[in-house]
């Protein structure tokens, strides 16, 4: 039902809003969410399908650049000027700079405690007959790296590209992506661009065309695939954490408070609170690779 409200991000907004709007308080007014882990952790031990929503937060405590915020450019960017369709129209070479770089970064990052905890819980919870799904708004294949094997990808991956003529997608980990790209790609706001010519970038071995990284931009709807999925699996869970997100980027700020709204405990951890906080029934603030291990711990 979710997704059929959702398309682009902007919208994913405001359907939010109409969505929430008018649903039951989950506690009087004034109260605060509980940061009781012994209670929660007796809802995690009944739970039957969990779902984990993840967002910048968790990669962070990895290392991981968020490019948000105060101090969150490359050069003389940030995200949103270069993750857009039409920046890339107007200079795939800038932008395959940004994502090499990206990329890049990655080898040299490796999943934290909190990425390793969702993976071990969701193989513990299998072993038993329950579910763990992971739905994660990153691009990085942490989750993915630490063991996880459920995962639902909102805003794709680093490490696929999507053929911008025949449209096919295929994992990448070619490094670097490709031969002109090699070195390129440094922060630095005085770093000269490349200026690669687009017969030099990222080509199709299909088709020959111009390849581009296989994730969400600006402007861009998710994939209503993937959105599908998501909808089914926050339907049918009976347990949701919200770990490392700001609860501000739509469509997905909109999903844990569209779950607890119909009754489901919800629980948020966090370097503090968000704007969807007082919508949840526990918080616990702190470092997720702190806080996490010690919720999903057996």
């Amino acid at each position: 039902m979710l997704y059929q409200l959702l398309g682009t991000a902007s919208k994913g907004g405001r359907a939010a809003r109409r969505l929430l709007q008018g649903r039951p308080a989950l506690r009087m007014e004034g109260s605060r969410p509980s940061s009781d882990m012994a209670k929660f952790r007796e809802y995690f031990a009944k739970a039957k399908h969990v779902v984990v929503l993840t967002g910048a937060g968790v990669s962070a405590e990895s290392g991981v650049p968020t490019f948000r915020g105060a101090g969150g450019f490359w050069r003389t960017w940030q995200a949103q000027d270069l993750a857009s369709p039409h920046a890339f129209r107007a200079n795939p070479s800038l932008v395959w700079e940004f994502y090499h770089y990206r990329r890049e970064v990655m080898s040299t990052k490796e999943p934290n405690p909190a990425h390793i905890a969702i993976a071990e819980a969701e193989k513990r919870l299998a072993a038993e007959g329950r579910r763990l799904v992971v739905i994660t708004q990153n691009i990085d294949e942490l989750h993915r790296r630490a063991g996880s094997t459920e995962i639902l990808e909102l805003h794709g991956s680093l490490f696929r590209t999507r053929c911008t003529n025949c449209l096919e997608i295929l994992a990448n980990r070619d490094s670097p992506i490709c031969a002109a790209l090699a070195g390129k790609g440094a922060p630095d706001p005085k770093a000269e661009d490349a200026r690669i010519s687009e017969a030099d970038l990222p080509r199709c071995k299909s088709c020959s065309g111009l390849l581009r990284p296989d994730v969400v931009w600006f402007g861009e709807g998710l994939d209503p695939v993937v959105l599908a999925k998501t909808d089914r699996e926050l339907d049918s869970c009976d347990l949701c954490l919200v770990v490392g997100t700001s609860s501000v980027v739509y469509p997905a700020a909109m999903f844990a408070p569209s779950v607890a709204s119909r009754g489901v405990p919800v629980a948020e951890f966090n370097l503090e609170s968000t704007p969807a906080t007082d919508a949840f029934g526990f918080h616990f603030e702190g470092p997720c690779g702190t806080t996490l291990p010690v919720a999903l711990a057996p």
